[in-house]
């Protein structure tokens, strides 16, 4: 009787020392995807002698994410990353597959102090539509009361020229500001971003966004003001986008959308547009990296929007429950010259394919091709058009 006492005591200690462990909850996640694309010609030059700007490869990417709900008021998030391509024996896509290939994407805590929800940690973050930036960082994220604030340390110890500095403060870091105005059908919202350079040298961003919808109009708008100083030099720079989507029936919709980023015009001012790194905005299939983004035509600023004005016009149908079609035409130019004088980047249509397989097994393609203009060829007498076809299976969890 004493010995079954003894176990039935250990037995109950035992649940009251694990019992705050059942309270936690834990929510697993993910992403997956495989990729197989021919990108062909993207220097502008026929390459039938060289394979310069030619691109025919298959990847896989998988991400991870797992986050521990320890109450109410406290959660901490993790997201890991895995990526190979096909073949290659510096990541797991060769022969045996046992490469060390695991990334932190994000780890961080999310907690509610207040009225206040704060992220702390390495985290991802888009500000101002990825115009200014959109991407991972470390640092503090506080939202309250429809104000946002946010701390990146991008650089711990840097000179200007990227070599490693004897001094702690010179590192970089970004401070960012904006508080949003009004509900779903308008709202505005103003942002402020700054960031510290080495030596005293910094930039700042005075921005604006605007949402709204209309029935079946939906739209956007925003507009940067760059200042600063850089190297003595007088910082005075700006970008501007707009965009609109139209539903015209419940199974089509036609999207227009503009922009134009500042580039240097070689005076005593620095007039090129320069977001704090991180800056990522996608847009065409060639020009602007698009799906399949490794790699990005001749010429071209890629998602790092600066010294580019381009004008899209396109078009979405859903012809069945599964599937649905796109097609998008792009016109893209320098806003100031290169090096050879010239403007033009050129022309692109892109036609995109979706379709559910089965449930929760997606397939996207994409046929895209660019009428390169002078800025994209360099006006050599063996230029050609870039082309880029490809195929992407996904899934999320």
């Amino acid at each position: 009787m004493k010995k079954l006492a003894v176990v039935f005591f250990v037995a109950v200690l035992g649940l009251a020392l694990t019992a705050p462990a059942f309270a936690l909850e834990h929510e697993f996640g993910g992403y997956w995807r495989v990729r197989m694309y021919n990108n062909t010609n993207f220097d502008g030059v026929d390459n039938d002698v060289s394979r310069e700007g030619e691109v025919q490869l298959a990847d896989t990417r998988t991400r991870l994410y797992y986050t521990a709900i320890i109450n109410d008021n406290l959660k901490f998030v993790n997201k890991f990353e895995m990526d190979a391509v096909w073949g290659d024996d510096s990541s797991y896509g060769d022969i045996g597959a046992d490469g060390k290939v695991i990334e932190v994407k994000n780890t961080y805590i999310d907690f509610n102090y207040g009225d206040a929800s704060i992220q702390l940690g390495t985290q991802g973050q888009t500000i101002q539509r990825g115009f200014m930036f959109d991407d991972d960082f470390s640092g503090i994220t506080i939202g309250m009361a429809g104000a946002t604030a946010i701390y990146m340390k991008a650089i711990e110890d840097a000179k200007n020229d990227g070599s490693p500095s004897d001094s702690p403060s010179d590192g970089v870091q970004v401070w960012h500001l904006n508080y949003a105005f009004g509900q779903d059908a308008l709202k505005i919202t103003p942002n402020v971003t700054y960031e510290d350079l080495p030596y005293g040298d910094e930039y700042y961003f005075l921005g604006l966004d605007v949402d709204g919808s209309a029935g079946g109009l939906g739209y956007w708008a925003t507009f940067i003001y760059e200042g600063g100083d850089y190297e003595d030099m007088d910082v005075s720079a700006y970008l501007i986008g707009a965009g609109v989507d139209l539903a015209v029936s419940d199974a089509m919709s036609i999207n227009f959308e503009a922009f134009y980023a500042t580039g240097d015009d070689d005076d005593d001012e620095i007039n090129a547009f320069t977001a704090p790194a991180g800056q990522s905005y996608y847009w065409s299939e060639i020009m602007g990296l698009g799906i399949f983004d490794d790699y990005t035509s001749n010429g071209s600023c890629a998602d790092g929007i600066s010294n580019v004005m381009a004008a899209n016009v396109g078009a979405s149908l859903n012809v069945t429950e599964k599937l649905t079609l796109a097609l998008d035409l792009w016109y893209a130019q320098l806003a100031e010259d290169d090096a050879n004088g010239n403007t033009d980047l050129g022309t692109e249509v892109d036609l995109n394919l979706a379709y559910t397989i089965i449930e929760g097994l997606r397939l996207h393609a994409v046929a895209a091709y660019l009428f390169a203009g002078d800025a994209t060829t360099g006006g050599v007498s063996d230029d050609a058009n870039p082309f880029e076809i490809g195929a992407q299976f996904s899934i999320k969890f």
